[in-house]
């Protein structure tokens, strides 16, 4: 699978990892492609491989590419026809006494207790529950991406950060995470309407929520931010109203 990048006529080569067990589907194993991560990764050329539903984790950028298997759908909010439900409106109002900042990937290290504290509470056993800063940094940021880190804020205690891609077109959801105390308020659920309502007031025409399984309950929630757009044939189509 090669390609060439318009902007310098150079071949970025794409490789395929081992097959490992897949995270979300019993039983199934899964293959990421991964951008050559030696080659010069940049926000132009991330731009153009989200068109064809590549996420970024960390440095990389990668697809799920599981032989037999399609059920990975890589998805995508339009901000302007998105109209929250009546259950989103009741999150939306319940926090309604949180400030917002936005944060730069430099000034995110005062964020990184609560994100320790999440993953011990939220996803004990995960492999992923004794994360070191520098960890934190690895996986959520990279040196040639866009990223910022939206913060909900209580009396001036972060309660939820939504960690952000600033793309050409578009806000890409990277990860949230949260004050465990507070779960009764959805934080989930209400980082996703934050992004949304972020994108309208920057007029990016997208929300990227990265890949939706059908019959993963983890993946779940994201069928509840309509109308949502997925990648299947090799374009991107409206597949829930």
């Amino acid at each position: 699978m090669n390609r060439r990048q318009p902007w310098n006529e150079e071949e970025l080569r794409f490789f395929a990892t081992a097959p490992k067990p897949c995270s979300y589907l019993d039983g199934r194993s899964a293959i990421s492609v991964f951008a050559d991560p030696e080659a010069r990764l940049s926000m132009p050329l991330y731009n153009q491989l989200a068109q064809f539903g590549f996420r970024r984790s960390g440095s990389d950028l990668y697809v799920p590419a599981c032989p037999g298997c399609s059920e990975c759908v890589p998805v995508r909010v339009p901000v302007a026809a998105f109209r929250p439900t009546r259950g989103q409106r009741r999150v939306w109002r319940r926090n309604s006494d949180l400030d917002w900042e936005v944060r730069t990937a430099a000034d995110a290290a005062g964020l990184f207790p609560l994100y320790r504290d999440y993953l011990q509470r939220r996803h004990a056993g995960g492999g992923m529950d004794d994360p070191g800063e520098e960890d934190y940094l690895r996986f959520l940021t990279s040196e040639w991406c866009d990223t910022f880190f939206l913060v909900g804020k209580l009396a001036e205690r972060p309660l939820v950060v939504a960690v952000t891609d600033d793309m050409d077109n578009a806000l890409s959801a990277v990860y949230t995470f949260f004050d465990a105390d507070y779960a009764g308020r959805s934080p989930g659920t209400l980082g996703i309407l934050r992004q949304i309502e972020l994108a309208r007031q920057m007029q990016r025409d997208w929300l990227y929520l990265g890949y939706w399984i059908a019959d993963s309950e983890k993946m779940d929630y994201k069928r509840r931010f309509r109308p949502l757009q997925g990648y299947r044939n090799g374009r991107w189509q409206q597949i829930l109203p």
